[in-house]
């Protein structure tokens, strides 16, 4: 076999026609080995002899697309001192663009033997694990282009791969969980048809079913547990896993662009899925350790701010040039249009602390291809000081947790939650007006995830979560859930009720607040997880999204979400770019205020209504024709009015329209008469006239321009 010295850049394997050169960072290593594996189980060795900057590299003619290869890593075995080296097992590539296989686990995947984690395991990893691959970087793209959807414009549609697609009546059974179903034109009409914008997909990096998790009979669902920064999960193919994960990404990326939505990835670059000290040996941590992970004062041990077994080294400019290359990578060669980063907070730990101006944040500032996209936090991790909403940079837009929490305060009828829930519906400026930031940094969300469905935070005071094996002990116990009067199923008519109209608010209030919405799969129907608030290990039934037949329950929330996202969509009023002023505004010749709080008596909230501990109920007036912000020619926007009432109380009351901003009003939105609210054909009231709100309701009512 020919092998030439090839060159140090760019990490991974890169084919060129003709051959691939093999590229890989370590400093730890004394010697690498490229190991060329065949089908018949057999390998080829070849020795990376250059080495230009601590990088190892060669260049092998004849090596095509379908290659499976790793590396074994010669060097020390030094726990104590965070070296790991051993040669006994099959690394992945950390470049690798496509992984085959999965892991069968046992001793062999381990650097040291079970029960003495000092000492060096000789056990052969490679028929055991998982092996990168050579791929084709050729796809034919077409005109394909990023639809770039301003955020104003934005809704974002959350979803699991697998769960979406699994259970979808209009999808053929072989196409069902994979990237294909998502380019499937049942799935994309149903997105289009929601008027969703951005399809928000939780990770698809190559992750790792936990040890710990398969042996229970369970494995990571979820797949926050990544193992390949730029490699598509393989078991999301419905092709092959020699690349061919590769192409049906890409063609499920040019499909959805094709209908106009944006793919956003949610990825996970704060850990990997070796964990802890006593986890298995893949890639990283044989490699090179020390330079990849954040380890304790004892070398043996690692800082862990993620909950997961260990964190990456934020300081190390290895681990830096790798998170930035792959993000450009997802976006020049995958084409996605933004990233959601899993407890983002951890990005910022260059040391201890969470550091605003890391150099994570500067290197993403000054990219020119990864500051064009969007960048969304979870802006938390579970480290000391790690809550950090509303702490991001001005690039970055976040999940607003405190809108969660607020909103659902509010609708389960806690005390003291008007102030802020005006905050919360208004975009949130106490958060990010002081650094410039504007409404649109808020990503929105009543539900994600992780914690109840929809269905759920409406049905449960009390997660259910025996079927993950904990005895009920994972997850969150504080959900701000409220059952309506009964735990989980019942006939009970009332209750049942109570809850589609609870469901109809969370969805009414989450669309018409400024900001950028966000939906959790399956809930624009009302999907449940029996009470599952943590179902990350749950690959089945009960995590998948069932779809209702046009005739079940189901259909009547999904018409009432159409209707409010595609209300959202027409009106610039709930989607502005710019805080409200709460005064007149200049040059926009209109007296009145471009917002206005109310009491349900029509007077206009002074401070006392907004300190009383009863309160549950306000109006709020949104004054179409003072809007600030120009359209993008300059041009003047306006709008028709609208008057939002609000009753979270337990009880119904009498609403006053107000006398003096409008005289005559329409009602089109009513979560107490959804029928009414999806034909747009709700009654019209005069000033001063009172309408009943009955408990937990709210009503929208417009006034043309």
């Amino acid at each position: 076999m020919q092998v030439w010295p090839g060159e140090a850049y760019p990490l991974g394997a890169t084919y060129d026609g003709a051959g691939t050169n093999f590229a890989v960072f370590t400093e730890a290593a004394d010697r690498v080995e490229l190991c060329l594996l065949h089908d018949d189980g057999s390998e080829t060795a070849v020795e990376l002899r250059e080495s230009d900057g601590f990088v190892r590299h060669a260049y092998v003619p004849g090596i095509m697309p379908g290659q499976r290869y790793g590396f074994r890593a010669h060097g020390p075995y030094e726990p104590a001192r965070g070296l790991r080296c051993n040669s006994a097992k099959l690394l992945l590539d950390p470049y690798a663009k496509a992984v085959s296989g999965a892991i069968r686990w046992g001793e062999e995947v381990y650097g040291y033997p079970f029960g003495s984690p000092d000492k060096r395991n000789d056990l052969d990893s490679a028929p055991h694990t998982m092996t990168s691959v050579v791929v084709n970087p050729y796809f034919d793209w077409g005109d394909d282009r990023l639809p770039r959807t301003e955020y104003h414009r934005t809704v974002i549609y959350e979803a699991h791969v697998k769960g979406l697609t699994m259970r979808h009546p209009g999808l053929p059974e072989e196409l069902r969980g994979t990237y294909a179903a998502l380019a499937h034109p049942a799935v994309i009409e149903h997105l289009t048809g929601l008027g969703v914008t951005a399809l928000e997909l939780m990770p698809v990096h190559q992750f790792v079913n936990d040890h710990r998790l398969v042996d229970m009979g369970l494995n990571n669902y979820w797949g926050y547990n990544t193992i390949g920064f730029f490699s598509p999960h393989n078991a999301y193919a419905s092709w092959g896993d020699r690349g061919q994960q590769v192409l049906e990404f890409k063609s499920a990326v040019r499909a959805l662009h094709e209908a106009g939505i944006e793919v956003i990835l949610d990825v996970v670059y704060n850990h990997t899925a070796e964990g802890n000290h006593l986890g298995p040996t893949l890639s990283f941590r044989g490699i090179d350790n020390e330079k990849y992970y954040r380890l304790a004062e004892d070398a043996r041990y690692y800082t862990d701010t993620t909950g997961t077994g260990n964190s990456l080294l934020m300081r190390s400019p290895h681990v830096l040039q790798m998170i930035m290359d792959s993000l450009r990578y997802w976006v020049t060669e995958m084409h996605v249009d933004g990233f959601r980063f899993d407890l983002a907070a951890t990005l910022a730990r260059q040391f201890h602390e969470v550091d605003r101006l890391s150099s994570f944040f500067d290197l993403v500032q000054q990219d020119p291809v990864v500051s064009q996209v969007k960048l969304i936090a979870e802006p938390w991790d579970v480290g000391e000081g790690g809550y950090q909403v509303g702490n991001f940079p001005p690039l970055w837009t976040e999940w607003n947790g405190k809108y969660r929490d607020t909103v659902r305060d509010l609708w389960r009828g806690e005390q003291r939650t008007l102030a802020e829930f005006a905050s919360r519906l208004t975009g949130s400026s106490d958060l990010y007006q002081d650094d410039g930031r504007r409404p649109l940094a808020s990503i929105n969300f009543v539900t994600c995830h992780d914690g109840f469905t929809l269905h759920d935070l409406v049905s449960y005071n009390d997660k259910h979560n025996e079927a993950n094996g904990e005895d009920n002990r994972d997850g969150e116990s504080h959900n701000r859930s409220w059952n309506c009067g009964a735990e989980g199923d019942t006939d009970d008519p009332d209750v049942l009720a109570l809850r589609a109209r609870q469901m109809r608010n969370f969805m009414a209030t989450l669309m018409l607040s400024q900001g950028v919405p966000m939906i959790s799969h399956g809930d624009e129907f009302g999907r449940t997880q029996q009470g599952n608030n943590n179902a990350y290990c749950l690959d089945s039934e009960l995590a998948w999204v069932r779809w209702p037949d046009s005739e079940e329950a189901g259909s009547e929330l999904l018409d009432f979400t159409r209707a409010l996202v595609w209300l959202r969509k027409e009106h610039p009023v709930f989607r502005r770019r710019r805080f409200f002023h709460g005064r007149p505004v200049e040059g926009t010749h209109d007296e009145l205020s471009d917002i206005v709080w109310f009491t349900p008596e029509g007077g206009e909230m002074v401070q006392r209504d907004w300190d009383r501990a009863q309160a549950s109920a306000l109006s709020v007036f949104l004054n179409g024709n003072a809007i600030s912000e120009p359209g993008p020619r300059g041009e003047r926007i306006s709008d028709d009015s609208f008057l939002l009432m609000f009753n979270a109380s337990p009880r119904a009351l009498e609403f006053v329209v107000p006398v003096d901003h409008g005289r005559q009003w329409q009602v089109v939105v009513d979560t107490a008469d959804p029928a009414a609210t999806a034909q747009g054909a709700g009654r019209k009231v005069q000033a001063g006239d009172r309408l009943t709100l009955v408990d937990r309701s709210m009503a929208v009512l417009q006034r043309p321009a």
